[in-house]
């Protein structure tokens, strides 16, 4: 079978646009897909540290909101455990009542310092509580039972001093810091 000239001229215009086609479709399609593929693929790569990161951080916050009632609680009982009023109107007469039930007569409690404290709302008071005359053994179980019937304050120097004149009792100085609203 012999093929005419405009048979040839056809087919070889078929060729042609055959072979446009294909380059088009290799050229401006399919390139630029891969391209965007290849995009997509580093972009997604470079998201997984993130991913990664969200997924421990949604695993913190998870066992955040478990302990949320837990330290709720202890807040509610912290502001509980604090008088209402100012600190300086309550903390000293505490301090002395506090002393004369463990035989330490007199007491004289003054204001060092006020910081804020980390916990929002709350401020810590640096307190020096004076124990002209004291013996050793009221005044350490004194000190040992103010830290532990007193949470919210702590003993931070203790200061002793023995007086010549009477050899029983000493004067104590002592620095207590506590937690006040």
């Amino acid at each position: 079978m012999k093929l005419e000239q405009e048979q040839v001229k056809k087919l070889g215009l078929a060729s042609l646009v055959l072979a446009a086609a294909l380059y088009g479709y290799f050229a401006y399609m399919l390139g630029p897909l891969q391209d965007n593929e290849q995009k997509s693929r580093s972009g997604i790569a470079s998201l997984q540290p993130q991913i990664a990161d969200a997924k421990k951080q949604i695993v913190e916050t998870a066992e955040l909101e478990k302990k949320a009632p837990l330290a709720t609680a202890y807040l509610k009982q912290l502001k509980d455990s604090i008088p209402d009023g100012e600190p300086i109107a309550w903390f000293p007469p505490k301090m002395v009542s506090y002393f004369k039930e463990r035989g330490i007569p007199k007491c004289t409690t003054r204001l060092v310092s006020t910081a804020a404290d980390e916990m929002p709302g709350f401020r810590r008071m640096v307190w020096a509580i004076d124990l002209p005359k004291v013996e050793y053994v009221p005044l350490g179980v004194a000190i040992a039972n103010l830290e532990n019937t007193e949470p919210l304050l702590s003993v931070l120097n203790v200061t002793v001093d023995a007086v010549r004149e009477d050899a029983q009792n000493q004067h104590a100085t002592l620095i207590v810091s506590t937690l006040v609203k």
